[in-house]
């Protein structure tokens, strides 16, 4: 019997992780196979999905709907949309508080953030930010909350207890995404129009390093900094420059850029498989998912999704 058991195993196919794409235009998800790089399911959903974040055990999935103004909530195992949650008009990005229940949602039409309890399914309050709010990251402790604001070029700083703005920062034009590095010691925002990451110091909220970047042949008004993401060791950090088509390499210790990696049209945000040896990144106008091959820092292949990707999310299964 253990002999049939070993082999049974054995036999039965491995279970990979998946890469969950948000496409703008088609309404719909593409689900990756990151060991495959294979597109194996397209789930339909809300309208102009952007924002896309799993629960932290993986047992649902919730996607921004942005112009069907809800946050659906899905079972990622059948695809179905187990129900909507209030969002506020056009929720655009999100963030999970550490607790797991709460959901701190941007409203770019509403110039203010949502918070919503995830159990209850229901509001718990709204804070007033800057115009066309977007950019979202949560302190590894959960005591802090950050919206960016795109049009007043602002970080706002959010005390998660009292539901209320402590401190707000100026970046420089067009903030799109936010995050919280190094065990929250450091807030990051990209500018998209400005064409920096500027790294704050969380405690004081004072500037630490301004990130610029320069390609070769690129106008440098296509150089758009947008979504970005650190390998866990928070050594390297990957920024999509959106129409400059192309992720920069930086060393986060000391914030130099080390490389340019080219991708498809219009790079948006990115997602890690579960070992970070491949980073996924959604291009907008190509409509494909570009796959990075981390520690060469080269791009290995593209993948067909839906229209206007927009954002990515790494599924781990068990």
């Amino acid at each position: 019997m253990k002999i049939l058991a070993l082999l049974a195993l054995i036999a039965s196919p491995a279970v990979a992780d998946e890469i969950w794409v948000t496409n703008e235009r088609d309404d719909t998800i593409s689900v990756i196979d990151a060991s495959t790089l294979l597109v194996t399911r397209t789930i339909p959903v809300g309208e102009r999905p952007r924002g896309i974040t799993f629960a932290h055990d993986f047992s649902v999935v919730y996607v921004c709907a942005s112009a069907s103004n809800t946050v659906q909530v899905i079972d990622p195992v059948s695809g179905e949309i187990l129900h909507d949650l209030p969002s506020g008009e056009d929720p655009e990005q999100f963030v999970l508080h550490p607790d797991g229940k709460h959901l701190y949602i941007a409203n770019e039409d509403d110039a203010i953030t949502t918070v919503v309890d995830v159990e209850t399914r229901t509001v718990v309050a709204q804070i007033s930010v800057g115009i066309e709010p977007e950019g979202m990251a949560v302190s590894p402790d959960g005591k802090s909350v950050i919206t960016t604001s795109e049009t007043t070029n602002m970080a706002h700083w959010i005390d998660t207890e009292t539901k209320t703005i402590y401190a707000n920062t100026l970046v420089d034009s067009r903030p799109r995404d936010a995050s919280f590095v190094k065990n929250g010691t450091e807030l990051w925002v990209s500018a998209e129009i400005g064409g920096t990451v500027t790294v704050f110091a969380s405690s004081d909220q004072t500037e630490l390093a301004k990130i610029r970047f320069e390609i070769p042949g690129v106008l440098p008004e296509l150089i758009q900094p947008v979504g970005f993401v650190l390998t866990q060791d928070e050594k390297t950090a990957f920024v999509a420059l959106g129409p400059a088509n192309h992720v920069a390499v930086i060393n986060a210790e000391t914030y130099a850029v080390e490389r340019y990696i080219l991708t498809g049209r219009r790079v948006w945000h990115m997602a890690f498989n579960a070992d970070e040896t491949k980073l996924f990144t959604t291009n907008g106008v190509s409509s494909d998912v570009t796959v990075i091959d981390v520690g060469n820092e080269t791009a290995e292949t593209t993948i067909a999704v839906g229209r206007f990707p927009w954002g990515a999310a790494l599924r781990v299964m068990d």
